[in-house]
């Protein structure tokens, strides 16, 4: 460890001026008062309406438990303005839009995660402490399950693709009424199913976002579904007689793989910065005679171990979603490797691809990752091969990271989809580099958190600052205000996430194919890595 230096990280920088301030704003809380949203948004009631000071602690007692999202402390003073939309006589949305008393002149919409229909309010209040007029919803359902979706195709439009598409209008309508002025740029973030509803975005309304910056996004969706449900296959129940226990995985079996692979960048730091390059071998943890079998595994669990680490393939052999990555198993045995199916996945076929709450995958198999693409409804898919729509004469702009120690969804799954839009569109990296970077972020987990410098800016809870060295939506906004693309994103990690123990490494994430790679000195310093390009 070494002694944090605050000067830096704490930087706050919009980058640029707020917009003139309107005369009509001059008393902001009499302002929001007399505004008037319904006259802007159609198809809507009002919910809530109400001036919002600083520093209040807002509840929200209609929220499905399952969110854990029962409160928000607001940051800066808002003109807060909550709505149900219908978008059909079987459906509709709950939208919230934030309207920030210094704005910048931005627009910030939010995504979800999962299939849930969970607000991410920490994502809106995060907009209006940096500038943005923020909007978010519950993308047209309560809670993280999907027994919403069950006989009832207009909410799951709703979160496929209509709800984002729905408020963000609404946010630009409301924005450009109480400001007396649009808009200049609009812009998204999400990650994990919210990393999917930013792509989806990007395909069906290339002129909704100037910039969209996504994490561990669930592109190839249907087929990262089925990967998801293959794992109580491939492990077993947790009663099973060869079910490995959370303390082998978290236990010997990471110390393997850190053993095996951690050296490989040159330095040994319990972290795998490239898991692209580890080619773990289980067959090492097989128990030699008189060995004590809680170090050690069966050649059955060595098989376990294996087909857990392997990609997932088709009825004709197709490659169907990339292999986990290794370093990831210290988390994931809270949910793909815990014995028990994947809630999202398990929901997905009962009330979508079967309509049926009675399917268990407790057989799952290839049949089911067919039927799953071939009902592919309204393109849940989402993995377009070309995105010319919205990077050509509207010149949009996409960001994309990834953990590379992802428990939920794997990172090569990332790096594949990037090849995938590369060739579609023809592209070597140096032009699709124009529109579209991806940033591994090594030691991150599922879009936050982990042993790795994660603390990027992709959330409140991940920022220390809004400079765009250090902060990825900051970065997005110098890019398309600006013109200039980052090459890196710096990232930090504070002893136990704590920033009053102080920084435990900080380190510059590259812009993939670009690798970072070990120079020499303190592993935990950012001078001691160098990005460079292997061909």
């Amino acid at each position: 460890m070494f002694v944090l230096s605050l000067c830096f990280f704490a930087h706050f920088v919009l980058g640029s001026t707020p917009q003139p301030f309107p005369p009509h704003l001059a008393n902001f809380s009499t302002a929001c008062s007399e505004f008037e949203p319904l006259k802007y948004v159609s198809n809507a009631t009002l919910n809530v309406h109400e001036f919002v000071a600083a520093g209040t602690t807002l509840h929200f007692p209609g929220t499905d438990p399952s969110c854990g999202t029962a409160n928000q402390t607001v940051s800066v003073d808002i003109c807060r303005i909550a709505l149900n939309i219908s978008t059909s006589d079987r459906s509709g949305i709950i939208f919230e839009s934030w309207l920030p008393r210094t704005w910048t002149g931005r627009l910030l919409a939010t995504g979800n995660g999962g299939i849930d229909g969970c607000i991410k309010y920490d994502d809106i209040n995060y907009g209006n402490k940096n500038g943005f007029s923020a909007v978010g919803s519950n993308n047209g359902h309560n809670g993280t399950g999907g027994s919403a979706f069950l006989h009832n195709p207009e909410v799951l439009k709703d979160y496929i693709y209509r709800s984002l598409h729905t408020i963000t209008e609404g946010g630009k309508n409301l924005t450009t009424a109480f400001y007396s002025a649009p808009a200049n740029n609009s812009y998204y973030l999400g990650c994990s199913g919210g990393g999917r509803q930013g792509i989806k975005a990007a395909e069906m309304f290339p002129e909704d976002f100037n910039g969209i910056v996504v994490g561990a996004p669930a592109v190839n969706f249907n087929n990262m579904t089925s990967w998801r449900a293959s794992f109580f296959g491939k492990t077993g129940a947790s009663t099973s007689p060869n079910f490995i226990p959370a303390s082998a995985w978290q236990g010997f079996i990471h110390d393997a793989v850190l053993k095996q692979c951690d050296a490989i960048d040159g330095a040994v730091d319990g972290i795998i910065e490239d898991p692209t390059l580890c080619d773990f071998r289980p067959e090492e943890l097989i128990c030699s005679s008189g060995q004590n079998s809680t170090k050690c595994l069966n050649e059955a669990q060595v098989e376990i171990v294996r087909s857990v680490l392997s990609p997932l393939y088709g009825s004709s052999g197709e490659l169907v979603f990339p292999a986990m990555q290794p370093g990831s198993e210290v988390q994931a045995v809270q949910g793909l490797y815990s014995g028990t199916p994947f809630p999202y996945s398990l929901d997905w076929f009962r009330y979508v691809v079967y309509n049926s709450s009675t399917f268990d995958d407790t057989h799952f198999s290839v049949s089911d990752i067919t039927a799953a693409q071939a009902l592919n409804p309204y393109n849940v898919q989402t993995y377009p091969s070309n995105l010319s729509n919205f990077t050509g004469t509207h010149k949009g702009k996409l960001l994309i990271f990834h953990g590379q120690q992802d428990e939920k969804i794997t990172s090569f799954s990332t790096e594949r989809f990037y090849n995938h839009l590369a060739s579609g569109m023809e592209l070597h990296s140096s032009q699709i580099d124009d529109f579209f970077r991806y940033f591994r972020i090594s030691g991150m987990f599922h879009c936050s958190s982990g042993p790795g410098a994660w603390m990027i800016g992709q959330s409140g809870s991940g920022s220390m600052s809004f400079y765009p060295e250090t902060n990825i939506l900051a970065a997005m906004v110098q890019w398309v205000e600006e013109g200039i693309a980052p090459d890196t994103i710096l990232g930090v990690k504070f002893v136990n996430d704590s920033v009053a123990k102080g920084l435990e490494r900080s380190r510059r994430h590259c812009r993939f194919p670009y690798r970072n790679t070990y120079i020499g000195g303190n592993a935990s310093l950012q001078r001691s890595w160098e990005c460079m390009l292997y061909e």
